[in-house]
């Protein structure tokens, strides 16, 4: 049985290579893997994500959500491959090809997440997009519809809320990868943030998600790594259900 700190993904959303690695050193041995994203990998490039690997067990999750040519995405992902981090992801998209590409140059070096519906996205925002009102006003069907795609393609799972692992544990499968962000813990207030689809981790987990992103909650805690127990206190609350 996993451990359940191994569930959390902590992201590094900080803007300096100082910052993340002061967040590293906290919490290496609390959570399973940081998440490096564009902000930080734009500011601090490759170095960073040797050095966190470099600094204990937990892994990296290079959260690029590649979106370009299929060409184009080949190479980048034989790039992040060469960087050995567990995870990265790339948006379905509406080419399947892209997906095909990425899944092939990785060659099953790096597990590779499509990204469905980002969890700042409500159905308003799908309708003003153009999407139609059977997809638009049913984000959990618009989510299993690129979840197939992504699994089609080969992807080894998929970024969605934990709204929807569940549905997509039961259609794709259990070793189908589940990563949901927009999770608050029980002990913080629900508060006006970018995330729009929540819930807390110990629900996550008891609907099926293999992993957990949850940033803020930790970050702006006076204790860092205390939070980081408490979060995964709630995974095992609900693992044992």
């Amino acid at each position: 049985m996993r451990n359940p700190r191994d569930y959390i993904i902590f992201p590094l959303d900080v803007a300096s290579r100082t910052e993340a690695q002061q967040l590293v050193r906290h919490l290496a041995g609390h959570v399973g893997l940081f998440k490096v994203g564009l902000e930080l990998f734009i500011r601090s490039g490759p170095d960073l994500i040797h050095w966190v690997r470099s600094e204990g067990a937990a892994g990296v999750f290079l959260d690029l959500k590649l979106h370009d040519i299929p060409e184009t995405v080949a190479r980048a992902m034989e790039g992040i491959c060469d960087l050995q981090v567990a995870l990265t992801t790339i948006h379905c998209g509406e080419n399947p090809r892209m997906l095909e590409a990425a899944v092939k140059a990785s060659r099953g070096r790096t597990k590779v997440l499509g990204v469905t519906v980002l969890t700042s996205v409500a159905a308003a925002d799908l309708r003003q997009a153009g999407f139609p009102p059977a997809l638009a006003d049913d984000v959990e069907a618009l989510v299993q519809r690129r979840a197939r795609a992504a699994q089609a393609a080969g992807c080894d799972g998929v970024v969605c809320s934990g709204w929807e692992a569940r549905t997509i544990k039961q259609v794709m499968g259990a070793e189908f990868l589940a990563v949901t962000p927009g999770i608050r813990p029980a002990w913080e207030s629900l508060g006006a943030d970018d995330q729009r689809r929540v819930m807390t981790p110990a629900e996550a987990v008891r609907n099926g998600a293999d992993y957990i992103v949850i940033g803020r909650p930790i970050r702006e805690a006076a204790d860092p790594a205390q939070a980081a127990r408490r979060v995964a206190d709630e995974i095992a609350e609900g693992l044992s259900r």
